[in-house]
């Protein structure tokens, strides 16, 4: 026999059934009042404990930073709201939790395509309220060489070794990109993005393609040099200032459904640390201590994103969102295409 809950079974009660005693309605409706009221005037701290609690997934890079000011400016914990950040090594590590239900959601710098993944493989599973877009100006994406490398171009890593963070995203991007700039005959090698500097140190690849700080750490200790930025803004849009939606933040359809309150709470706490970076990134960026590599000296020097809420975006920002998604259904990545506009959290 299935469960029944005990309000459906009220409900479902049949008309031959035998009616209540008015006493006995009494005291179910006093009940229930004296229980409603108990609630209203509980403790503001038994109303917290009572809310659910939003686990988020985050990769360790920079432009999760809004999330991680967020939590240690304590503005989740102001609306209210337990939030626990989870760590993962990759942007597949907290698809996969939001698939498995081991998330609720993601931060933003979670690789959008992954993102895209986990929709083709369960549709309607997220709903994304924040992006990282960057390009030439607000840097993230870079090729990098050792310092004292001859190359000059990305047309001059012809038959060179590259290497390229972990995930489809990566090596999709760094292989589209090396076409389009004229560098044919490569051999692209996923590395962790924080080995990508001791792997151009000791020779092992003759470039990477990279994401921020990479860039800073290695010119801070004087064993790289930038190449080039903004580089899938401009190789895969076609505009180097164009915005790229590399990364993103979500929550789960089914935690907005179940929890529409404390969803709309958690997206008006998020975006207090998106205008935190936006208007005070001196103040934000110690934030990044913790959460990522990023710490003393580094985190006045690193780049920072740009981001943009789901009620910012205009009709040129979904159209370079979605000539991003076209270029993984154009190579196979994506068994379908994806449309960012399905995506976007409406409000």
């Amino acid at each position: 026999m299935k469960d029944i809950s005990p309000a459906f079974a009220i409900a479902t009660q049949s008309e031959h059934a035998a009616p209540r005693s008015p006493s006995r309605r009494r005291v179910l409706r006093a009940a229930l009042a004296g229980g409603a009221l108990a609630a209203l005037g509980a403790p503001a701290i038994v109303r917290a404990q009572a809310s659910p609690k939003i686990r988020i997934g985050y990769w360790p890079v920079a432009s999760g930073l809004p999330f991680f000011a967020a939590v240690e400016k304590g503005y989740f914990k102001e609306a209210g709201l337990d939030v626990e950040a989870q760590k993962f090594a990759s942007a597949q590590q907290v698809m996969e939790a939001m698939l498995a239900g081991r998330a609720e959601g993601s931060s933003n710098g979670t690789a959008s395509a992954v993102l895209a993944i986990g929709e083709i493989a369960q549709p309607g599973l997220f709903k994304i309220f924040c992006t990282n877009p960057t390009n030439a100006k607000f840097v993230l994406d870079e090729f990098v060489v050792p310092k004292d490398s001859a190359v000059k171009s990305i047309a001059d890593l012809k038959g060179k070794r590259i290497g390229c963070g972990p995930g489809v995203q990566n090596m999709t991007l760094a292989k589209v990109m090396l076409e389009r700039g004229g560098a044919t005959g490569v051999t692209v090698v996923e590395l962790p993005i924080g080995q990508h500097v001791a792997a151009l140190a000791a020779g092992q690849v003759d470039a990477v393609y990279t994401l921020e700080p990479t860039g800073t750490v290695g010119r801070l200790n004087g064993a790289t040099r930038t190449l080039e930025t903004g580089v899938v803004a401009k190789y895969i849009l076609g505009d180097a200032m164009a915005p790229w939606h590399g990364g993103a933040a979500s929550l789960t359809s089914e935690f907005i459904r179940q929890h529409p309150e404390a969803a709309k709470k958690y997206m008006a706490a998020y975006l207090r640390g998106v205008d935190l970076v936006r208007k005070s990134p001196d103040a934000a960026r110690p934030y990044l201590k913790g959460y990522t590599a990023i710490e003393g000296a580094l985190t006045a020097e690193v780049p920072m994103s740009d981001y943009m809420f789901y009620n910012e975006f205009k009709p040129s920002d979904v159209a370079h969102f979605q000539k991003f998604y076209d270029l993984f259904a154009d190579k196979g990545i994506f068994q379908k295409r994806v449309m960012v506009d399905s995506l976007l959290y409406k409000g």
